[in-house]
Order: C-alpha cells, then structure tokens, then sequence
C-alpha cells in the first residue's frame, strides 16, 4: 500500500474510530432546540507603530480576529478563529492575509481524556496557544517565537486532552507536517507550516504538551513536535524535532518567564542539495536550531489605586545556524541575540498600551543588527 493511501486510510480509521468509540457517549443525547444553542463571539486586535534606527517607520493594523464559538450540547463544542492580518489582503501575502487559525470540535468525555479534531493550535511554547496582546510583553512577539517557534502556529489534526492527578494537564495530537522546503536560514522554521491548506501528509507528525499548575504563582511546561516533513521529492522527507521547555511564575510582586526550544532537522544537507538544484542557491539550512529567552517584568507605580504601568527586560537568543551539517558554514548574521526593554500600561486588564526599545545583535563583524522603538496598542474581548 502507498504512503498516501495508508495516510489517508490512517485519517479515515480515525474519524471513523471517534465515531464508533464516542457515538454512545456523544450522539445518543436529546438535541438542543436550536433557539436554546449558546453561541458567542471574542476577538482580539492589535495596531503597531515601528520606528527603526535604519529605514522608514511602519504604521500597521497588524491583526484582526474574531473568535466564534458554539456549544451543540454539554459534550460537544466548536471553537473557530479567523484572522485577518495588515489589514488588507490583495495580491502577495505582504498585502495581507487571511487565515482560519483554529476550527475544530471538543467532545467532551471525562475530565482525564477528552477528543479535539479540526484546525488546531500546535501546543509548543509558551505564546502560540495564548498570543493576545495584554498576555506578553513586547509590541512584537518574542523572536524565539516567530523563528523557533512559528507562531502562530496551526493545522489540521485530531487528539486528545485532559487533566489529571493535581495540577497536570495534556494535550497530544496528530497532525499535517511542516514543509521542509519552506524553512530557511534567514527566517528559521516562520513560513514552513502549510496551515491546513491542501497539507500535503505522507507521513503525519505528532505533537503534545504537558503542563504543572500545581503550585499558586507557578506553572511549569514541557512540549514536543516530530514528524517528516515534505518536500518537492517524494524520496526525501526530512524529520523535524522540536523539544521545549518553559516556566512562568511569581516571586513578590516580579514576574518572571522562560522558554527554551530546541530544533533538530534530519538531512538536513541533502535538502540543501535539492534546494540548490530547484533554486539555483544554496538555502543553507541548519542541521539545528535554538532559541531560549528570559524576561522579567515588575510594576513601576507604587501609590494606591496606581493605574497598572510594568516595566520588563527580555533577553532573547534565536540562533537559525545552530549546527550545519556536513559541508556547509554558518551564516553568522542569523546567529542572533535580542535585549527587548520596555513597558506595558493596562488602562483595563483586556486593554494593553505598549513600548519598547530592541536591541538586536549578530555574530556577524561585517552586517549591523537592526534596533527600533515600538509601540503597540492592543485589547480583546
């Protein structure tokens, strides 16, 4: 049998699994009259303003989404999020782009293992599955989280979640893998999702995450991604592997985050080679990457009834030519290093007012690092 007809048997068997597993638990309920179902709409926006110290200075609408959900009884909810981003979608994506980020189902089972199947957030990291804006510091996400971490991140997938024990929680799934051809020594892993759109699976990947909020002030993280990737050769599908690690917590009245990523990418220089032959240049892709920061943040205003102003420092280093593979070099600008200082105003707890200064730094003698202010306005609802 070939890979794609045992992919699309595997993604059959499932579906029909769900079925005839939870078609006794989830099905055989009295529908909710329609009038009585409870629907509901949220979003989030955010605006920015870049300023860097070499070039023109940027205004962008940088997202818009609206969240749509729906709950068809006590077991069974839908969960959507379509996103707009740079405010106009015309032509190439630099126009912008429209995006369904999440649209699956929940059935609900047990509070120790319960289904989700559609288009799903990858659980790794810190920021892809919470990315609003009054929930990090920054105008812009972390850089971990943009070339590490391609936030935001999304396919199509089916798993399982969950709680148990005191303060674990869990999330596994299998879904569409990367493309391979898509990652870059420049941008990392930032463009190769293929987002659910006509994803090509010859082999699917697998993803999980587990989680300890046990502990008040604390919560701890661990997730994983691996799976073989697609290429424009159905002969070479190099594995990708990302493990990561991440922490937040309270000491006083400081709080303090963490989050370190690492990427594995097997064949790494095979895929340079047929990149360099479809392309005409050498991609240079690294056989490794890895991204880790640390952040503190603290409130700058002591007086009663101060309205909430945190100052915070961020220390990133994002590093997409980690280790090469046999015969190929770094490309030291892209070995890269970040100091992120700014502060966040929250007029209201879902209102954020934001501005920083970014100081990037490279391993390069020859090419300078950009720096720039932003400031950023963004709220949900």
């Amino acid at each position: 049998m070939s890979r794609r007809r045992r992919a699309t048997l595997l993604a059959a068997l499932s579906i029909t699994g769900i079925h005839a597993f939870l078609g006794p638990v989830l099905f055989a309920q009295t529908a909710d009259p329609p009038t009585s179902r409870p629907s509901g709409i949220s979003g989030y926006m955010e605006v920015h303003f870049t300023n860097p110290d070499e070039g023109d200075a940027v205004f962008d609408f940088r997202r818009f989404v609206l969240l749509f959900t729906h709950r068809f009884s006590e077991r069974i909810r839908f969960i959507s999020e379509l996103e707009v981003e740079h405010a106009v979608v015309e032509g190439l994506e630099e126009k912008g782009e429209v995006e369904l980020e999440q649209a699956y189902l929940d059935f609900m089972i047990d509070r120790r293992f319960n289904i989700r199947a559609g288009q799903l957030l990858v659980p790794v990291g810190l920021i892809n599955e919470r990315h609003e804006p009054p929930v990090f510091h920054g105008v812009q996400r972390p850089f971990v989280d943009t070339f590490i971490i391609p936030t935001t991140w999304f396919d199509a997938g089916v798993g399982a979640f969950g709680q148990f024990g005191h303060g674990w929680r869990y999330r596994v799934y299998a879904m569409a893998p990367l493309t391979a051809t898509e990652i870059s020594a420049e941008e990392g892993l930032a463009e190769s999702p293929q987002q659910g759109s006509r994803a090509i699976v010859r082999h699917f990947a697998s993803t999980g995450r587990l989680e300890y909020v046990g502990i008040r002030r604390l919560a701890l993280g661990t997730s994983f991604w691996t799976g073989k990737s697609a290429t424009d050769s159905a002969r070479l599908n190099p594995r990708v592997t990302i493990a990561e690690a991440d922490g937040r917590g309270r000491v006083g009245r400081i709080d303090l985050r963490g989050q370190y990523a690492h990427v594995f990418i097997q064949d790494a220089g095979e895929l340079n080679r047929l990149l360099q032959v479809s392309r005409g240049t050498n991609p240079n892709v690294a056989s490794q990457m890895l991204g880790a920061y640390l952040e503190a943040a603290h409130p700058v205003l002591f007086f009663p009834s101060a309205p909430e102003v945190v100052g915070f420092v961020r220390y990133e280093r994002f590093d997409t030519q980690y280790r090469m593979p046999a015969g190929f070099v770094p490309i030291q600008q892209f070995q890269r290093s970040a100091w992120v200082f700014g502060v966040s105003y929250y007029p209201d707890p879902d209102v954020a007012v934001k501005i920083d200064y970014t100081v990037e730094r490279n391993a390069s003698s020859a090419i300078k690092a950009p720096r720039s202010l932003n400031v950023g306005l963004g709220w949900w609802f």
